[in-house]
């Protein structure tokens, strides 16, 4: 799986743009105008099969509170590129230093409701390694195989209505008792469909 994902991500940049939903309407707010963020997409090859890494966020927090993401955040003016902006926000908010990290290229850049226009980088983890998670951001870490991401089957698509916006349809990942949605949701979409696609 490791050579799989190392060749088809190979120098791949996030130039195509996807909504975080299935059949989203195209964003109101210019994609240029959003808000510059990154996430890193931490595959780990443990021997029993990859992992994907995935946080979830403390409940006090204004943007996703609660929500299942991966560790990332919102571009700073010190970052030097979206792989610089997603190493940095990994290492802050889990403690899992650029040095375990092996960047592979990224997936498509994905707008979201709330105005972030989030590039996805992924990265090879390979273990031995130790989490130091920011009590603030952070109220856990987990691993999900990545052969579950992988099958279409756990692919589910949901519609409900929300605030403002009318009914969306998006996807949803169930694993265990972890509920995987929006725009996470959506990246992991589109990691099948660069792996598989």
């Amino acid at each position: 799986m490791r050579a799989l994902v190392a060749e088809r991500l190979a120098g791949r940049g996030a130039e195509r743009i996807m909504t975080a939903s299935p059949r989203a309407e195209a964003p109101t707010t210019p994609v240029e105008a959003m808000v510059p963020a990154a996430v890193l997409v931490p595959l780990i090859d443990r021997r029993a099969g990859m992992t994907v890494l995935l946080t979830q966020r403390t409940e006090h927090l204004n943007d996703h509170a609660g929500q299942i993401s991966f560790p990332g955040g919102r571009a700073e003016d010190r970052d030097a590129d979206p792989i610089d902006t997603a190493l940095r926000e990994t290492e802050e908010e889990i403690g899992l230093t650029r040095d375990r990290i092996e960047v592979v290229g990224c997936l498509d850049t994905c707008v979201t409701g709330t105005g972030f226009k989030v590039v996805p980088v992924v990265g090879l983890v390979t273990p031995p390694f130790t989490l130091t998670l920011d009590s603030f951001e952070v109220a856990d870490a987990f691993e999900v195989p990545l052969d579950f991401v992988l099958d279409p089957a756990n692919h589910e698509r949901r519609e409900a209505a929300f605030d403002g916006v009318g009914r969306r349809e998006f996807y949803v990942l169930p694993y265990r008792n972890r509920y995987i949605w929006g725009a996470t949701a959506r990246m992991l979409v589109n990691l099948h469909d660069v792996l598989l696609g």
